[in-house]
């Protein structure tokens, strides 16, 4: 069968539906029923498929939602944590598994950078500036300075 090429509102919603649950563009084009990516993207870039970008867009923003969700949950599953090994006793002992420990560091990270490029304004680092120094002039004698520059006055005035 071949992949559907011909823009339909069905596949644009199953498209979105699938991004808001937290797959990748790639993973979602791979499927036999999905256009290619590279046809997802020319109707990204079609102006008169809008409708279609801003459902895009907002499946865009509940996908990084998802993955802060996925952070917390990953972080909470301890479950593959540890190992059971055996002596050669025949007794028992708990190992922590450092690979397992690893690879969910790097899926929390992956998913939190993802989330701080999608949604800068909710996920991403905040940067505070602070301002010091002093003020040499007062507001009157700046009142003064701009007195009627902005009027278009000869003189100023």
């Amino acid at each position: 069968m071949a992949r559907p090429s011909e823009f339909t509102n069905e596949i644009a919603t199953a498209i979105c539906e699938r991004l808001a649950e937290g797959k990748s563009l790639r993973s979602i084009c791979l499927a036999d029923d999905m256009p290619s990516k590279t046809t997802v993207l020319r109707w990204l870039l079609d102006p008169d498929r809008s409708e279609f970008c801003d459902q895009y867009t907002r499946a865009r923003e509940i996908q990084a939602d998802i993955h802060v969700d996925d952070m917390v949950d990953i972080a909470d599953d301890g479950s593959n944590d540890f190992s059971t090994k055996e002596n050669a006793d025949g007794s028992t002992y708990q190992q922590v598994n450092s690979e397992h420990i690893q690879r969910s560091r790097l899926r929390v990270d992956t998913r939190k950078w993802v989330a701080e490029r999608m949604r800068p304004k909710k996920y991403g680092n905040k940067v505070m500036t602070e301002l010091s120094g002093t003020v040499e002039t007062s507001i009157g004698s700046l009142l003064a300075a701009v007195d009627g520059a902005t009027r278009g006055l000869p003189g100023g005035k």
